[in-house]
């Protein structure tokens, strides 16, 4: 799917926003590429009538990373972890249960109802399925962990494979030891670190790969004991870019690692956020790839505005990918190919459109989890099944005659905006907020499109009170009350609740977390793990590209900061001139 952007183009409004966004020819020509076929004839998807944020806020209502609860399992009556809280209205199971054979997806089966909207018995079906309380395999002591697999030893980490000893961190791969990050790949013994792959002890610092033992380092490559730098490469022994002597180095770092462990962490930081402002910036991050657009992107080609994707290939508007081929508007996505509006797929997902959740899965439309299943639509909580429309089994030439009543149906459905305007009709639209399993407050659509609670619900958005659940502590101290040095820190402080110094929000200290502090000599976090994360969320540009003009040439170019920022923006020739 070779992307054509200003060629053959089709100007719409979004129907939320009213942001006027274009259709390419490559679009149309992707949705007619994946439009289903039933009984030889195929079923056109029409042009998507939402802006590509729109449409990508609206997925994001299907992801929730690090909202977890207590509850109890609906079929042992076990006390699990959930991503689900109490008040919702299905039944989740801990993950023994989910996956065993005492309880059948299909014996919640329906018929379809041609007297009513689709999303209404979709949901309907949705509330009476049970769901997997955690989406995790094979982990080891992680009992606080989402969204992954064969980690040992991990507390309050999301998205991740394969790691041990770490805690807080999201979309970690191969790590050990490391401990509030952010898109940490092979590394170990990182602190607040931020898009960093095989680095090493590596502090406050974001943008690096294959370095270590490094302090406050920005876009750095392949440099050892540098502090304060920026856009280096293959350095060693720098201060502030400038080349010191071992000697000299070492003298400097002991300083700044004294301030680190008594009180001066905050003037640190804003030292370090000084200098980086003014270093000359990339356009876009972007290695090993040809014609592509976006951020965050590794080893691809012909990617049209996507962002945070490796080993991708012909694909727009994807986010989060890894080796995935062919899709238009996907997120969070493994392995994917051939698939449209849709999240969470995985591992050989094929010809799969507005679905949450599929996971070895082909040919499945409108589903809500369809593990190993194949040409099922509407479905919810599916395990190796095949021909099912609402859970129910039908033949393979039932099947292929009903679904396509069931298309023209949604067809004559339309779909309103909140505000009560046209928004589209059911067929070619993803499923609407109030099919989602979580509200706004509870997923990663508030840390990509942040929205206040008055906002979220007039554009009819769920929103969930926050219930911070401490138990078992002895006191509550606030944040600011904390001994500024680690060495007068307490053993007792792990039966305590922090307050956090900008939220409020009671947090604990865990005995492995205060272990890391004093072997690092950090000081203990004035903050909530979430006010944490949100301000390294911060540190990276939004999934939005801008004309500027290179800070150097002055040629335009495309890139993730907005023409209004102070920042000096390089394109890539420029950029690397700069760097080599």
């Amino acid at each position: 799917m070779r992307r054509f952007p200003h060629h053959g183009r089709v100007q719409r409004t979004c129907g939320i926003c009213s942001t006027a966004f274009d259709v390419t020819a490559a679009d149309l020509a992707f949705l007619d590429k994946l439009s289903p076929a039933f009984g030889g004839k195929k079923e056109a998807l029409p042009p998507p009538t939402l802006c590509p944020g729109c449409r990508q806020q609206r997925r994001l209502l299907w992801r929730n990373e690090r909202r977890l609860c207590r509850r109890t399992c609906g079929l042992c009556g076990k006390p699990v972890i959930s991503m689900y809280a109490k008040d919702k209205p299905f039944p989740v199971h801990c993950t023994e249960c989910w996956w065993g054979d005492r309880w059948d997806p299909l014996s919640f089966g329906r018929a379809f109802d041609f007297s009513r909207p689709f999303f209404p018995q979709f949901r309907a079906l949705q509330e009476q399925v049970p769901r997997l309380a955690l989406n995790v395999v094979g982990n080891e002591n992680s009992e606080y962990v989402n969204l992954g697999g064969y980690n040992k030893n991990c507390y309050l980490v999301f998205a991740m494979e394969y790691n041990e000893d770490c805690l807080y961190g999201t979309e970690l791969v191969k790590s050990v030891g490391c401990v509030d990050t952010f898109n940490c790949f092979e590394s170990q013994y990182c602190y607040e670190a931020t898009d960093v792959e095989k680095c090493h002890r590596l502090f406050f610092s974001r943008d690096c790969s294959g370095c270590a033992d490094g302090l406050f380092l920005s876009d750095c490559r392949n440099c050892n004991d540098c502090m304060f730098c920026a856009n280096l490469r293959g350095k060693r022994y720098c201060v502030r870019n400038k080349q010191r002597t071992r000697e000299e180095y070492g003298r400097e770092k002991a300083a700044v690692e004294e301030r680190i462990a008594t009180g001066g962490l905050p003037q640190l930081l804003a030292e370090c956020a000084a200098f980086e402002r003014a270093r000359p910036h990339r356009a876009a991050s972007v290695v090993n790839s040809e014609n592509v657009t976006g951020d965050y992107l590794k080893n691809s080609r012909n990617l049209h505005r996507c962002f945070d994707v490796s080993y991708g290939e012909d694909c727009a508007y994807v986010y989060t990918g890894f080796k995935v081929k062919d899709l238009l508007d996907v997120c969070h996505t493994t392995e994917g190919e051939l698939s449209y509006e849709a999240l969470s797929l995985g591992y050989g997902s094929y010809g799969v459109a507005f679905t949450h959740g599929s996971w070895t899965s082909k040919n499945i439309l409108y589903c809500d989890i369809a593990q190993s299943s194949q040409d099922c639509f509407g479905c919810v909580g599916l395990k190796r099944n095949r021909h099912c429309i609402l859970n129910r089994q039908y033949a393979k030439e039932e099947y292929e005659k009903l679904v396509p009543r069931i298309i023209e149906h949604m067809r004559k459905t339309p779909l309103r905006s909140p505000d009560g305007s046209f928004a589209g009709q059911e067929w070619g639209e993803f499923f609407p907020a109030e099919c989602a399993p979580f509200a706004y407050n509870e997923t990663t659509a508030l840390q990509y499109f942040p929205l206040r609670r008055e906002e979220a619900l007039a554009r009819g958005f769920a929103w969930q009170e926050e219930r911070d659940e401490v138990s078992g502590v002895s006191r509550v101290i606030p944040a600011s009350q904390l001994p500024d040095s680690i060495d007068d820190i307490s053993d007792d402080i792990v039966n305590w609740a922090i307050e956090c110094e900008a939220t409020k929000r009671p947090f604990k200290i865990i005995k492995q977390e205060l272990e890391f502090y004093r072997k690092m000599r950090l000081p203990v976090p004035r903050f909530h793990p979430d006010e944490r994360h949100r301000r390294r969320i911060a540190l990276r540009n939004p999934r939005k590209l801008w004309k500027r003009n290179c800070g150097k040439c002055g040629k335009e170019m495309e890139t993730t900061y907005a023409p209004d920022r102070p920042e000096k923006v390089y394109c890539e020739e420029c950029y690397l001139k700069e760097v080599y």
